[in-house]
């Protein structure tokens, strides 16, 4: 036995729900994005010299130079070798016994000036000390003192090739399942790289507003992330206003837990550098960048998802108040799942931290309270009150723009198909 469907589908996808929601929708996003430009503009670096922190500097007061190297042999030795460091084109020179004893790796240089020479490394082999192997690939900082005297250390393990590897692999993985979206995703992760760099980062550099710069960026990145990856619709529009209200959202919700938590950002090595040696640059401010920009990816997957949702429902003829309500069904479980995916990825960037306070033998409250750990809870809380508030937020605008439509009976002559029961 068999049934008669007739299904009328749109090939642009569900109509608006009139002229006026479609306008109010691309009229706010075109409003946003002006303002995001201006914003660009008035909150451009200034592209001005900053002297180099002083952990960075070489020697000469300059930025640090780096050769490439390779660990020819490694072995025992006594410590305090005058060979240690220096250019060799013939074997090191030993160093008298009873001064301890030193893991010593013999390096060849392999760019540089000083290319295919060697120099000596000694690590005293404690914690926090580089193991060497033979065959490693190494980067070595390079100094020239004031006499012309070249010396080499140690300065980080060769990762260029496994990263490009990496970074290699999940590109084609990514196009390869997801086609040509995948790659303007691609596109889009490069994209919002470089709103980083040659933006935010010189801006905040700059000491300008943090915020403002924050906010602009933020949107930057967006309208192209989200539209590249997802096409220019309704559907998108409706998951891209969506995003950018939940960003504001997110932005009012960290400065307000930073102010009652009295969070300065000043328990992280790095914000210290950064106060040493950045005097203008805001540390709290910098905080707050940081749980603005953290709260992007989370907040888009969730919009998205809603949106697509929304405007599926109303394709197989929901209604408006079904498309909400069927909408909101799946966003509750995605709310359950990306929350404490949220949480647990930051307590998994603290886990270190988390280390040392279990064997401090303090009190769990201290630990709780503590601004290392307050910063990982008030970060979680924001991004998950902000993740919470964007479902039903997204939903709405989405219900409102995607119209049922229509399913006709067995009577309708054209389009119709016969499905076996």
């Amino acid at each position: 036995m068999a049934h008669l469907h007739s299904h009328s589908h749109s090939p642009s996808g569900p109509a608006p729900l009139g002229p006026t929601a479609a306008k109010i929708v691309v009229g706010l996003l075109v409003v946003i994005g002006l303002a995001a430009i201006v914003g660009a503009a008035v909150l451009w670096p200034s592209q001005q010299k900053v002297d180099i922190p002083l952990p960075f500097q070489n020697a000469a007061g300059g930025a640090v130079t780096t050769e490439a190297g390779r660990v020819l042999s490694t072995g025992i030795a006594d410590c305090g070798s005058p060979s240690a460091g220096a250019v060799l084109t013939s074997a090191p020179t030993m160093a008298p016994s009873g001064g301890g004893e030193c893991i010593q790796s013999l390096i060849g240089i392999d760019s540089g000036p000083n290319t295919g020479a060697r120099t000596l490394l000694e690590f005293s082999g404690g914690p926090g000390q580089p193991q060497l192997a033979a065959d490693d690939d190494v980067r070595l900082s390079r100094q020239v003192d004031q006499n012309g005297v070249t010396t080499y250390a140690f300065y980080d393990f060769e990762r260029s090739w496994a990263l490009v590897a990496l970074a290699a692999v999940f590109a084609i993985v990514v196009v390869a399942v997801a086609r040509w979206r995948g790659l303007r995703a691609m596109i889009g992760i490069v994209i919002a790289f470089l709103v980083l760099v040659m933006f935010l980062l010189p801006a905040l550099r700059d000491g300008a507003p943090t915020i403002p710069v924050s906010l602009v960026a933020s949107a930057a990145i967006l309208y192209a992330v989200i539209y590249l990856a997802h096409g220019v619709s309704l559907r998108t529009s409706a998951a891209l206003l969506g995003t950018l209200a939940s960003l504001l959202l997110a932005a009012g919700l960290s400065w307000g837990a930073i102010e009652l938590a009295h969070l300065t950002g000043l328990s992280e090595d790095q914000n210290n550098e950064v106060a040493a040696y950045l005097g203008n640059v805001s540390i709290t401010g910098l905080l707050l960048a940081g749980f603005i920009i953290g709260s992007l990816g989370v907040l888009n997957d969730v919009t998205v998802t809603q949106a697509s949702t929304a405007f599926e429902l109303a394709e197989q003829g929901a209604s408006r108040t079904a498309v909400f309500i069927g909408a909101m069904r799946v966003g509750r479980d995605h709310i359950a799942s990306t929350v404490y995916t949220l949480v647990l990825a930051y307590a998994g960037s603290a886990l270190p931290l988390l280390l040392l306070f279990s064997v401090a033998n303090r009190s769990l409250g201290d630990v709780l309270t503590s601004e290392s750990v307050a910063i990982e809870i008030a970060r979680s809380a924001v991004g998950g009150i902000a993740l919470a508030l964007s479902v039903p937020l997204t939903t709405g605008i989405a219900a409102i723009l995607a119209t049922p439509q229509a399913v006709s009976g067995p009577a309708s002559p054209a389009g119709t198909r016969r499905n076996p029961t």
